[in-house]
């Protein structure tokens, strides 16, 4: 499964007041897909993630000190990390939440200080990035390693799958 195409959307992400996390990331997704959605034959696949320390979401940070401040936070702490997709296929759309607890370990000021230098938090919800330097801050975690990347592929190849686009075999 290769996309013919990836495009980005331009949405207005900012989370509305009291909206909850679970339902926010969903939003997002949707309204990714349906920003997109062009009424032909074309799958148009849209995906959010993001992160939630208890009821706060966690999303990119603005700068170097609020990815820090994010760190700290999460530091020594469990939290969530929510990724949504959302396919729209002849007019149809169809939606996944998948849930993702991770648990850093302790994070002293060296370890928060390095990673901001590495500037790996850039354009990454919660501040951090699993794939690289952060994977070391991970004490535990229980759910989709791929879905904290940001796209969770188990989900992703039954939604593709319930509108007959399979992995082809070589």
């Amino acid at each position: 499964m290769v996309p013919e195409q990836i495009i980005a959307t331009e949405i207005d992400e900012a989370p509305r007041r009291n909206e909850p996390p679970r339902k926010y990331v969903l939003r997002m997704a949707r309204e990714k897909a349906l920003a997109l959605a062009d009424g032909q034959e074309t799958a148009i696949l849209c995906a959010d993630t993001t992160v939630v320390a208890g009821r706060r979401i966690l999303g990119k940070p603005a700068d170097g000190q609020e990815a820090a401040a994010f760190l700290r936070l999460m530091s020594g702490r469990r939290h969530q990390v929510l990724t949504a997709i959302a396919l729209v296929y002849r007019g149809k759309l169809r939606e996944r939440l998948v849930e993702t607890s991770i648990r850093f370990r302790p994070l002293t000021a060296d370890d928060i200080a390095a990673y901001v230098a590495s500037d790996e938090w850039r354009g990454k919800a919660g501040g951090y990035g699993i794939q690289g330097r952060a994977a070391a801050f991970v004490a535990w975690m229980r759910g989709s390693y791929s879905g904290v990347v940001g796209l969770p592929l188990a989900e992703t190849a039954t939604l593709l799958a319930s509108i007959g686009i399979r992995e082809q075999r070589r």
